[in-house]
């Protein structure tokens, strides 16, 4: 059976050594130029250990992206059930996924440029749990404008395009040694938003 923690005394557990040379190595190379081999070869285990946890390199690629919308999930659900105008909800929602982008930019740019490399049932699947994240997104739009806080003058799906658009090209221009903070990106973004909607 494969081990759970790696041989170097460091205790980190296998499936994060992989997730994290696999990350490195697909965003410094791309992933269809990055083999089994070096992936393991950066982790410090073994090919066996790969397949044990993931199944193949297509799942490695997959998870990539899947561990951070889980966690874009949990923090909409979060902000989704806070005792709080709805006003306050959405603007923290909506800043809350730049700052996650941002501070997991080489997977989302990875996932960008390599979605095309998954079996459409993968393919599927990613985009299905991202359109229940966008769905609960604009949901709080939705409750805004029914509720008159905000403009019904554009549709909340489109507002929602609007958002993300900006959201899924952070990766091709935010640098960390730039101008603007993680945050203070994520507050310009958010208050964007909100304007936008404002009646």
């Amino acid at each position: 059976m494969a081990r759970t923690t790696d041989g170097e005394g460091t205790g980190t557990p296998v499936p994060q050594r992989l997730l994290a040379a696999a990350t490195r190595l697909f965003a410094e190379r791309g992933y269809d130029r990055t083999s089994v081999q070096e992936i393991v070869e950066a982790a410090g285990v073994t090919k066996g250990a790969l397949y044990h946890y993931f199944g193949s390199k297509e799942d490695l690629l997959h998870e990539v992206y899947a561990r951070v919308l889980r966690l874009q999930q949990e923090r909409l659900d979060h902000f989704a059930r806070m005792d709080a105008p709805v006003e306050r909800r959405l603007r923290d929602a909506a800043a809350d996924v730049v700052v996650t982008t941002i501070d997991n930019l080489d997977d989302a740019s990875i996932f960008f440029q390599s979605i095309h490399h998954l079996s459409p049932e993968k393919n599927k699947q990613v985009r299905a749990e991202r359109r229940r994240y966008h769905e609960q997104f604009k949901g709080l739009i939705e409750e805004g404008q029914e509720s008159g806080v905000f403009s019904r003058a554009t549709p909340a799906s489109l507002v929602v395009d609007y958002h993300f658009g900006s959201i899924h090209h952070l990766s091709t221009w935010y640098r960390p040694n730039g101008p603007l903070s993680p945050r203070e990106v994520a507050d310009h973004l958010a208050d964007l938003l909100l304007r936008a909607l404002r009646p």
